[in-house]
């Protein structure tokens, strides 16, 4: 399985819940970490081929793995994501 499938895979079971994400570079290190109402919709939004921006085209290039976590309301999230 390529990055690019093992990612695909991570993306399409993603649950449609709040939580925070954190994307991980080839050695493991976290290179982004994000909050979402909806991890599936967030996340997927990195993944799309016409990406306008170069930053996030940069960003998703380097993306080794997806690690997230579930929380119950969007302002768990947040507080989440500044931990």
């Amino acid at each position: 399985m390529t990055v690019k499938d093992a990612l695909r895979n991570i993306v399409s079971n993603l649950p449609e819940s709040p939580g925070c994400y954190q994307y991980l570079d080839e050695k493991g290190v976290i290179i982004y970490v994000g909050k979402a109402k909806n991890l599936k919709r967030r996340v997927s939004s990195y993944f799309r081929p016409d990406q306008a921006s170069a930053k996030t085209r940069i960003l998703v290039s380097k993306i080794r793995d997806i690690k997230y976590i579930v929380v119950n309301t969007e302002t768990d999230a947040l507080l989440l994501e500044n931990n």
